[in-house]
């Protein structure tokens, strides 16, 4: 195979791979046996802690009854015994800052004991409340730079863990991070309140429909994560994937995944060996991973776990993205996560199936064989609809950033329309509503004839699902399916959770002032407000092709936003009507939700920047020598050619050197574009100006500059090419 010598070298490198480490033995410990097996939860504290304690801890996770001031020490002496046993020697506290990454503070156990020697420690201060330097995370104006206190809080909700290194262990604790003055820098904090929020409302409604102590709703979601996996010797060639975690040039392969032999296929066994080993450290940290399979585009793969608790499963989700990323490097991969590291092939989301309930009413989104007589799940399913409708913008915006940009309303995607599939039966049952004001029949899931007398008939569900709908009932549950394969689940669950929260305190309201407390009222209370909310909000509902240009201009009659880009999307967070909400159910403060829209656009445009700045290094200093090095041998060849009468064809020493003026004019557009910014692009000072500035000049001068490089791609002699390809990277495994 021909090549320039460092591909040649990583291909080889990958050809030759072998395990960094013995293969794992998993008839050694079942899987039953690891699950939990590093997590301080409910059975361990059982264990070992007094009875009262254990009692007061379990309110507080079970019930959200306030946490005991007085437990705190005996809980942190049995959490340091426990971890100790398992060979810790230092705790973190664990936190989510604005960043959306997971940042973590390290002390040790022992102290000095003034003999020369040392003890373990760590009493209930230690574990209740940190205090790492809050300076450098972003604040979005809440803090000044030369503002440093920050504390991180003892979540008690979220069990704390302990986290394996090949030497030693650490106990980890998840904590909120908030401010000196109290404001929220994390993501941890406006989730546990916007959970607060929703279990207040929902308990309201539940009341109407006699539930006398249904104990605390929670939110719950199950996340779909999508990611690549690529050889770090091609990694190592390609500056734009260390930096950027996305290829900022390539171009397509002869092969892409046009023939969907990827998807669902068999699992290699390299790749299969590392989901493997990802799924055992996930188990002992309590993850509940269910799902695993290759996705649509080459080299791309699926991880999904199954229904937690709102704040466990975003903590958790966080956990998982470090371990795919942690392990792939022991089997000598990189984990990608960007949600387009690769142009032309599927891009990566992580869907967020998402729902309400408790142990004792169940599931509050199950709508059981007869959905048309089930009020209580008409009445919730109408509110979540309601709450799409009338926040459309605000979830828009929560999923909005630089790597979504190129993924949203991509024929891979959801478009950047937000709009609720609620598939064939529940569609009918609402439709009957609007015309009656009640609904009398259901249609029926039926059986599935497959034709083979050896196979048996299959349940066939009353509709069929919709993978462009950006926002989709799928059953028992509704699928965020916009959201973006890198970000942090808090920022979408703290936009549904409250918005879900404020069309529950609206359908209570209505329903309290229509029944009076008469419960003989209800079922037409009901049924009024049902047919009420279908005509406000019955328009964002869509079961057709959300990928059409026809429904692109449907949506537009219906008045249903369509913001395109992270600079459309992003102004909505700090809406009046978006802060007056978040304020109402103390969710955010004005101050935090405008933190929060400026630290998105600067995320933006820092994200940009970088690779701005990348894509000019890469053209000036490995595309450009490449391309006049192998001009020059055209050059040179024509020349010898001539000398030697033979007629020389120089159609392709003419399209290298008109490609090769094109670099230089591209490169020289780009270099205007990032100048602009100031700063050469580092300094952000006026985060949404320069983030129109990004999206208006800066990345169409990348575009530009991509174009002419993956054209020179095309037509520079393979042994002159200088980074590993599309078809190297995606194929060769």
């Amino acid at each position: 195979m021909s090549g320039s010598a460092a591909r040649l070298s990583a291909i080889k490198a990958v050809t030759d791979f072998k395990p960094i480490s013995e293969p794992l033995n998993f008839a050694t410990t079942a899987s039953g046996d690891l699950y939990g097996s590093n997590v301080f939860n409910i059975s361990v504290m059982e264990k070992r802690l007094p009875k009262q304690v254990f009692k007061s801890v379990k309110k507080t996770i079970e019930k959200g009854e306030p946490l005991d001031a007085g437990v705190a020490d005996v809980v942190a002496s049995a959490m340091k015994d426990w971890a100790l046993e398992k060979g810790a020697t230092h705790y973190a506290h664990v936190f989510y800052p604005l960043t959306g990454i997971t940042a973590e503070k390290h002390d040790s156990f022992l102290s000095p004991d003034g003999k020369g020697g040392a003890i373990n420690e760590f009493g209930g201060t230690a574990l209740v409340q940190g205090e790492p330097d809050a300076s450098s995370f972003p604040s979005g104006g809440i803090r000044a730079t030369f503002e440093a206190r920050g504390y991180t809080a003892w979540d008690v909700t979220s069990p704390a863990y302990i986290l394996e290194n090949p030497n030693g262990t650490t106990l980890c604790i998840p904590t909120a991070f908030v401010s000196w003055t109290g404001e929220a820098l994390d993501k941890k904090t406006p989730l546990l309140r916007s959970m607060k929020a929703l279990n207040v409302q929902a308990l309201r409604v539940l009341k109407l429909f006699g539930h006398k102590d249904p104990g605390m709703i929670t939110a719950t979601c199950g996340p779909e994560q999508e990611y690549f996996l690529i050889d770090r010797n091609f990694i190592m060639a390609r500056p734009d994937l260390i930096n950027a975690g996305r290829t900022l040039f390539g171009a397509p392969p002869p092969k892409g995944q046009e023939f969907a032999d990827q998807y669902f296929g068999a699992i290699p066994d390299r790749v299969l060996a590392y989901m493997l080993d990802c799924e055992r450290e996930l188990y002992k940290l309590g993850v509940p991973v269910k799902t695993r399979h290759n996705e649509v585009a080459p080299s791309q793969y699926e991880i999904a776990p199954i229904y937690e608790n709102a704040n466990v499963a975003s903590d958790h989700q966080q956990l998982l993205m470090l371990t795919l990323k942690r392990v792939a490097h022991k089997y000598g991969m990189e984990c990608l996560m960007h949600e387009k590291p690769f142009a032309g092939v599927n891009g990566s989301g992580k869907h967020l199936n998402w729902s309400l309930g408790n142990g004792a009413v169940g599931n509050l989104l199950e709508p059981g064989s007869t959905p048309h007589a089930n009020m209580q799940f008409l009445v919730f399913c109408a509110a979540v609809i309601r709450a799409v409708h009338k926040h459309a913008t605000l979830l828009r915006a929560v999923v909005a950033h630089a790597g979504n940009d190129h993924r949203l309303g991509a024929n891979e995607a959801p478009p950047a329309i937000i709009s609720i599939f609620l598939g064939a039966q529940l569609a009918d049952v609402f439709e009957q509503i609007k015309k009656s004001g009640e609904a009398t029949s259901s249609k029926k899931a039926g059986t599935l004839t497959v034709g083979v007398d050896t196979l048996p008939p299959l349940p066939k569900d009353a509709g069929d699902r919709n993978r462009t709908s950006p926002f989709a009932f799928t059953g028992n549950k509704f699928e965020f399916r916009a959201v973006g394969s890198s970000q942090s689940l808090s920022g979408p669950l703290v936009a549904l959770n409250t918005i879900v929260a404020e069309s529950l305190d609206y359908i209570a309201t209505e329903l309290e002032t229509a029944t009076g407390g008469d419960a003989s009222k209800l079922n037409a209370a009901v049924q009024k407000l049902l047919k009420d909310i279908t005509n406000a909000h019955g328009a964002v509902i869509f079961n057709g092709d959300g990928y059409s240009e026809e429904w692109h201009a449907e949506a537009a009659k219906r008045g249903l936003p369509n913001n395109k880009q992270t600079i459309d999307a992003l102004p909505a967070i700090t809406d009046p009507a978006v802060i007056e909400m978040f304020e109402k159910y103390q969710v955010l403060s004005k101050r935090e939700v405008e933190s929060r829209r400026e630290i998105y656009f600067e995320q933006y445009v820092l994200t940009i920047s970088v690779e701005a700045r990348i894509s000019l290094e890469i053209a000036k200093t490995t595309i450009y020598p490449a391309a006049i090095r192998y001009a020059g041998e055209l050059a040179g060849s024509v020349t010898n050619l001539k000398a030697a009468g033979v007629a020389a064809d120089t159609t392709v020493l003419t399209k290298v050197s008109g490609l090769v003026s094109a670099l230089v004019e591209k490169i020289a557009g780009l270099e205007d574009a990032v100048a602009h910014l100031g700063g050469g692009g580092h300094g952000v000072a006026n985060p949404q100006e320069s983030a129109i500035h990004c999206a208006k000049s800066v990345v169409p001068a990348m575009v530009a500059l991509r174009g002419v490089v993956d054209s020179l791609e095309g037509v520079v002699a393979d042994d002159h090419w200088p980074l590993p390809t599309y078809q190297e990277m995606l194929f060769i495994k």
